[in-house]
Order: structure tokens, then sequence, then C-alpha cells
């Protein structure tokens, strides 16, 4: 029994108790969720322009309210099968190191709060999206949603060429 204890309370000692608010969104059949503080604004798809000689995951830019932003298709960047929008296909603005970027996903779910404790860190290769674009899974009572780490979406040198 003291045995027991003991084990329980390393484990509660490693993983704290924190709510993490999250927006979740779909991609394909996969949920996804992303910190809710670097989320700036969701909107529905716009004209986007394309730029020359952008990697294939940029879409192009959009003109938001008078400031350009370069806009990433997650599908592109994650490796899945491209898919026609529609009309629930929504922009995700965020702010990535001081620099402000849309990410185009197939449709916004939620927002979700969950603890930390129902989270777990990624397996190596998640459904068909690279490990390394993930924080962590978090274990709801009937999904699984995986939470993204937008900081790393983009390296540093594809950040610097949306600037």
């Amino acid at each position: 029994m003291a045995l027991e204890t003991e084990v329980m309370e390393k484990v509660s000692t490693q993983k704290t108790d924190e709510i993490l608010q999250l927006v979740s969104f779909k991609i394909g059949e996969e949920e996804f969720g992303v910190e809710i503080l670097a989320v700036q604004e969701i909107i529905r798809m716009i004209e986007i322009t394309r730029v020359p000689n952008s990697p294939h995951f940029v879409e192009g830019v959009i003109n938001l309210r008078g400031k350009v932003i370069p806009v990433v298709n997650l599908r592109n960047r994650l490796g899945l099968p491209p898919m026609e929008y529609s009309k629930s296909t929504r922009i995700i603005v965020v702010e990535l190191e001081k620099k402000t970027v849309g990410f185009i996903v197939d449709s916004v779910s939620e927002v979700l709060r969950i603890s930390t404790i129902v989270t777990e860190p990624p397996p190596q290769m998640v459904g068909r999206v690279d490990s390394e674009y993930i924080m962590a899974v978090g274990k709801l009572e009937d999904r699984l949603v995986i939470l993204l780490d937008l900081n790393r979406i983009l390296s540093n040198k594809e950040k610097a060429l949306l600037s």
C-alpha cells in the first residue's frame, strides 16, 4: 500500500493540473487544438493572392484590415491530401514570434478547456501527421485532440521568408 501511495505521489508531482484553453479545429477526420492565447481571430475564407516562388504549403497572402498576412495551408504543411475549400473552411490568424500568420483549416469546432493531466506526449507518428509538430495528445471522453506546437509548424528559415 505504501509503495502505491509513493508511486501516485511521484506521478502527481510530475504532472501539474493546469487547464489548457484550446481552439479546436478539424483537418480531415483529425481533430487538432492550438492554445487560445496564440489565436488572434478566426475568419471565413477570403480571397488569397498567390505569391510566386513561395513554398508549396503557402497559399499566398491576404489583406486583413490593411495588414498583409501570409496564409499557410495547414493540410499541405502537415502532409495531408489536398481538399477543396467549403463553406466551413476557416483561416485561424495567429501570432508566431511577433509575426502574424494565417492557417487554413477545414473547420473550427469549439473552445476546449482540458487538464494537462489528460494529455500525453505524442507517439512518434500520430495518424498521418509528423510528431515533430505535435506538443501532446489530449484524451477526452470520446475523442483524441492533437495539440499542435505552432512554433514548430514553420522553421525559423520559413518564418523569415514570410516576413
